[in-house]
């Protein structure tokens, strides 16, 4: 798939199943992730890849959070179920350091490229995926099984996998005139 193509018509995918990236194809997704913009050569971003019965350890995590936060059956239920609507997560963490010329929300936001670099990768090999976040990422439980210290953040969980549905939904372009302005 041509470059431009991809990106003017990305769309994530929450259906979906096996068979999720492995080998040189995970890898790659990885890589493109390692190539996000990073001021300062900080390298602020750690991948943690969910799979197999890591899927389960992260599954009994989410439980256990959601029972620690007095969370009611249905929502315990909820997040118990969450890391297998797909067969592969990556949580990328924002490993952030203290930087006179780089501040903490630069950093971040390096691993937020990181994420949308990795998806991108994902979908160009025929694969697709979608970012979440949600309270989970501020959750002291999650974060301590993450490794995170207290300047670091969790930017999300990004669910990959082989898309159940195929889009329905043209992409559109967008009106640049609401959004872009010249200075």
């Amino acid at each position: 798939m041509d470059a431009l193509e991809l990106l003017l018509n990305r769309r994530s995918a929450s259906r979906l199943s096996a068979p999720a990236p492995t080998g040189a194809a995970l890898d790659n997704i990885l890589q493109a992730g390692l190539r996000a913009p990073d001021h300062g050569a900080l390298q602020p971003w750690r991948f943690f890849v969910i799979e197999g019965a890591g899927l389960a350890r992260f599954s009994q995590l989410l439980e256990q959070s959601a029972r620690d936060g007095a969370l009611d059956e249905a929502a315990i239920e909820k997040a118990r179920q969450a890391p297998f609507r797909a067969p592969q997560i990556i949580t990328v963490v924002a490993r952030c350091e203290e930087s006179p010329k780089v501040p903490h929300w630069e950093q971040v936001v390096s691993a937020g490229c990181a994420v949308q670099a990795m998806q991108m990768a994902a979908l160009a090999q025929g694969f697709n995926g979608i970012w979440r976040s949600g309270p989970w990422t501020h959750n002291e439980r999650v974060r301590a099984a993450f490794g995170c210290r207290q300047q670091d953040e969790i930017v999300g969980f990004l669910y990959l996998g082989t898309p159940q549905l195929k889009s329905a939904v043209k992409v559109v372009p967008l009106e640049t005139e609401k959004f872009v302005h010249y200075f």
